[in-house]
């Protein structure tokens, strides 16, 4: 289910959407070196084949394309290859010799298998040489062994090598993965464009921690699926995304001011097009809207701890549908995304937000998108909600409050199939009949959490460069009024 929002998320810079996107020429030459030498990929593949590689090097890492038998560069590489942060020249020279270009090998009949065509060219070598050797003299106990030895050490020699290589590189394939991680590798290109030749502290601190956020996400999407580990791969675009906003704002603060940025002023982290439907009041009092800190030295702690039901995770968000409206010169709105902290607002009907929001922020994951419909789902199928408070009115205060500007709010314009994905429980399943052919079609659970890493991806841009505001004035959570 992908496209589940009217208004897709912005798309960054050219870098990676297709191969060598910044030098065509390269991708012709390759494409033509493919086909002359290698199999491409077209109907005719079978999972048996093994189409030919061309890899396109970058400073963080490498992307691997296939070459379609179409002539159309391909959009989603077939391999990613990470390269471990602050990786020294050693490690670097292991990222080339993976990405060298596969070795030519010989098939023998007799014999399963095949030769690479270096080892059998090095064994002729050898074996003359070694003729040589012994027809001066040298003994056939040492000239035998060694003329062996060395068409052996071509021939193996270099999967060990590359098995050596590999531990400092994680390679992540498959069309989601790789699909997920190249959206990262943009960002991380225009960081490292952005850092390349500066001595600003804050633009190379910031291409170093976007590496760190790389390298993990990879690991994340080697052991685990983008369903199963989406709120950490969602958390990790976030931070992505305000580094790029941060690297943004340096370079156009230099660009002003005239210093060394002045020449990189292009803005890389800056995405194109429209932006998520984000509702942030004109102005604010200072306390509102913090600034981010700083960068710090030193690594950046990626992983987090599993919550538990005891601790309550601050950076949650509540999903509710409602009557849809249609602001002024825009599309319906019949979906919002707010801060858990909202349900604190004394507009909010109290203490129902209170209460909603301790269940709501309780055994949750940072960056986590729990829509109303869970909530119903938990406290046994909404019977128990007379116990927590009147959500019908704590969401319609909200709304009101975001109407009202007095809180940010990401504003959503669903399809209905998607709205009735995130409006039933997690376990249930949403039946579509065809009305002209009378087919059923059900979508289920996985449907539903693919329409939330999409509405996370909207957040994440909405969210770049500062977090959504929950408003001022906030009363103390249900925990912080037992202890006082």
């Amino acid at each position: 289910m992908t496209d589940t929002l009217h208004t897709p998320p912005p798309t960054t810079a050219a870098h990676h959407e297709r191969p060598f996107t910044r030098v065509p020429q390269r991708w012709t030459k390759e494409q033509s070196r493919a086909l002359r030498t290698g199999h491409v990929r077209d109907h005719t593949c079978s999972a048996a084949c093994v189409p030919v590689l061309v890899h396109e090097r970058t400073p963080w890492g490498w992307l691997a394309w296939t070459v379609p038998g179409d002539g159309n560069p391909p959009e989603i590489p077939h391999q990613i290859g990470v390269l471990t942060p602050a990786a020294t020249r050693t490690q670097r020279l292991a990222l080339r010799w993976l990405t060298r270009r596969p070795a030519q090998r010989i098939a023998v009949d007799t014999v399963p298998g095949s030769l690479r065509f270096a080892a059998a060219a090095t064994a002729l070598i050898s074996l003359l040489a070694g003729l040589f050797a012994i027809r001066h003299g040298v003994p056939q106990s040492v000239a035998l062994p060694a003329a062996l030895l060395v068409p052996l050490l071509a021939e193996h020699l270099p999967d060990r090598l590359d098995a050596r290589a590999r531990a400092h590189v994680r390679i992540v394939e498959g069309d989601v993965a790789c699909r997920y991680l190249q959206r990262l590798a943009v960002l991380q290109t225009s960081l490292v464009q952005a850092a390349a030749g500066s001595d600003c502290y804050e633009l190379r601190r910031s291409a170093e921690v976007g590496q760190g956020v790389l390298w993990d996400a990879a690991g994340l999407l080697q052991t685990r699926d983008t369903r199963t580990a989406s709120a950490a791969l969602i958390a990790r675009e976030r931070l992505m995304l305000q580094l790029a906003h941060q690297v943004a704002r340096i370079l156009k603060r230099t660009a002003q001011d005239g210093t060394d940025g002045a020449s990189q002023a292009s803005d890389p982290g800056r995405p194109l097009g429209p932006h998520p439907t984000v509702l942030r009041p004109a102005t604010r009092p200072a306390p509102r809207n913090a600034p981010n800190p700083p960068l710090q030295k030193g690594p950046l702690p990626m992983t987090q701890p599993e919550p538990t039901l005891a601790v309550p995770t601050p950076d949650v968000y509540l999903l509710f549908a409602h009557e849809p409206y249609y602001p002024v010169g825009a599309q319906e709105i019949n979906t919002t995304v707010v801060p858990a902290a909202s349900l604190l607002h004394p507009r909010v009907r109290q203490p129902d937000g209170a209460r909603i929001h301790d269940r709501l922020v309780h055994g949750r994951r940072p960056g986590e998108i729990v829509p109303l419909s869970t909530l119903t789902h938990e406290l046994d199928g909404g019977a128990r909600w007379p116990e927590v408070g009147d959500w019908e009115s704590a969401t319609e205060d909200l709304l009101q409050l975001i109407r009202d500007d007095d809180c940010d709010a990401l504003r959503l314009g669903l399809p209905e199939l998607a709205l009735a994905l995130v409006c039933a429980s997690p376990h249930s399943e949403v039946r579509v009949v065809d009305p002209t052919s009378g087919a059923h079609r059900a979508y289920g659970p996985a449907d539903r959490i693919e329409v939330l890493v999409e509405i996370g991806r909207h957040l994440a841009w909405a969210e770049a460069g500062s977090p959504l505001w929950p408003g001022d004035g906030l009363l103390p959570t249900i925990n912080s009024a037992d202890a006082s």
